[in-house]
């Protein structure tokens, strides 16, 4: 009778790990996995520049030149890659000329897309540029389409990068910056489908190609707006107008924003949800895997050597504003469900890193999904800050393919994978992150990797509630800790991923 007990045990958990099984690819790593995948983006929004990253030199609260000291030292440990300024929305009503020079000679300007407040342009370009070789990130500047001139792009170009004698050049030695900066990324618009003009795609097509072949220089990264999530008509319209000039953008943008209902006008609430908002959340970012994949089929019809990348430089979740902030600020908590949306994203984008060369996600401080909250002179780092810096070790590494299978996390007659994971390989380490994203359930996973490694180890981030956020003031509750891992045998490595939790596992 035991023995039969034993048996049928054993049965059990065989059927159990290999319903849930994550096998290597080793002998097929010849991707890099870019590093600006795990990009940023910072626009005139709310507290995102003022109060966020700049408070002025006059500040109370610690700063280098402006720059909150807790930031900048936040945003170097977190390796940010790359970071996209002034928009957004705000990229096409903003003329870089009112941003430079004397900041009590700077003109003011109106933000008409967020909240209507007025702004006094002291950060301007050398503020971003010089803030960026701070945190030691590339900058990736978005031009102004929508109200602004060939001209005036070319001008910022030039004023921007060139070290040769032009009126640009010697405007920006006055204002005090005598060498270049290093810029090779540059948006050509933002959203022209939507704020950034109302342009139909076969017009906005031909803008491109206007500014584009004004913008020149050996190193540019020009990137052509692209569409808004499943919008494939946009991708395939903007692709047949570049026919015959492909050589003009090396990447083609992608936004899609996680909504938990769907509905723009009653988006969910980001701290005061239950499983269905939980399971809609996870769910909703899932989506962005087929997306790509419908945008990647079009641009393979376009571009069959790949050589224009997928750039996804605005994703992330946005939920309804928090009570008592202002409209227009975009402002909300940050809980272990972010947390879970960021590693799901990070995951899918890892294994495209053949067509997807950067992803900036919505916003780096105190705007939608943010890394980073400020108040006054406190500042915390979110879950999602967490999941990036657990994740940074893909950065550069190699694209490890995996073959994976997965149970389904099931609610209320709808299903999702439980699972999802990644892969890479960096100066001899192995790293796999896998997410788990039912609530109420550990899942158990055979990982096989063809050969025993000496050392195995592991990170987790989880919390007791899928609710928890990290509070000023408070003790964090969303953070990231060791995760114990058992020893390999054979090849292989048995883990339990714990319910509602995102894990690193490393060997070696």
């Amino acid at each position: 009778m035991k023995k039969g007990i034993l048996l049928a045990c054993l049965f059990l958990i065989t059927n159990l790990f290999a319903q849930n099984r994550l096998e290597l690819k080793p002998d097929n790593t010849n991707i890099k996995i870019n590093k600006e995948i795990y990009g940023h983006f910072s626009e005139h929004l709310g507290t995102c520049i003022y109060e966020g990253i700049y408070v002025g030199e006059d500040s109370d609260i610690p700063n280098i030149d402006g720059f909150r000291k807790d930031v900048v030292e936040a945003f170097k440990e977190l390796k940010v890659p790359v970071l996209r300024w002034p928009g957004g929305c705000f990229a096409d009503t903003y003329h870089w000329k009112d941003g430079i020079g004397p900041k009590e000679d700077r003109p003011s300007i109106v933000n008409v897309f967020w909240g209507g407040v007025t702004e006094d342009n002291s950060f301007g370009t050398h503020e971003f540029l010089n803030f960026c070789e701070l945190i030691g990130t590339e900058p990736y500047l978005s031009i102004n389409v929508g109200t602004g001139t060939v001209q005036e792009a070319v001008d910022w170009v030039d004023y921007v990068t060139s070290s040769n004698k032009s009126p640009m050049t010697d405007l920006r030695k006055e204002n005090g910056r005598e060498e270049p900066w290093d810029v090779k990324y540059w948006g050509i618009g933002n959203e022209n489908w939507g704020c950034g003009g109302d342009m139909a795609p076969d017009y906005y097509a031909n803008i491109f190609r206007n500014y584009s072949s004004y913008i020149r220089g050996e190193d540019f990264q020009k990137v052509i707006c692209g569409p808004s999530g499943n919008d494939t008509n946009w991708t395939e319209t903007i692709l047949e107008g570049l026919k015959g000039k492909n050589h003009l953008a090396q990447g083609v943008s992608l936004h899609y924003y996680t909504l938990p209902t769907g509905e723009w006008a009653n988006k969910g609430s980001s701290t005061d949800f239950g499983e269905d908002m939980w399971f809609a959340t996870i769910r909703n970012t899932m989506k962005i895997k087929n997306y790509i994949e419908q945008h990647l089929e079009v641009m393979d019809k376009y571009d069959p050597e790949g050589k224009i990348k997928l750039i996804v430089d605005e994703w992330g979740t946005w939920y309804d504003k928090l009570p008592g902030t202002r409209d227009g600020f975009l402002q909300q908590q940050n809980t272990l469900r972010d947390a879970l949306v960021a590693g799901i994203n990070l995951n899918i984008f890892n294994n495209n890193a053949d067509r997807i060369s950067m992803a900036n996600i919505a916003q780096i401080v105190n705007v939608l999904q943010s890394v980073i909250l400020t108040n006054g002179p406190e500042m915390v780092k979110t879950p999602t800050y967490h999941v990036f810096n657990m994740y940074n070790v893909h950065q550069d590494a190699n694209l490890i393919p995996i073959d994976f299978e997965t149970e389904n996390y099931e609610y209320n007659g709808d299903s999702i994978p439980a699972l999802t994971a990644s892969a890479s390989e960096k100066n001899g380490i192995t790293s796999i992150t896998l997410t788990n994203a039912n609530p109420n359930k550990a899942i158990a996973v055979n990982l096989q990797f063809g050969k025993d490694f000496k050392s195995a180890g592991g990170k987790i981030i989880t919390a007791k509630e899928i609710t928890d956020y990290n509070d000023f003031g408070k003790t964090e509750k969303v953070f990231i800790s060791d995760f114990k891992i058992g020893k390999i045998k054979n090849g292989t490595l048995e883990i339990e991923v714990p319910a509602h939790s995102v894990i690193l596992v490393q060997v070696k």
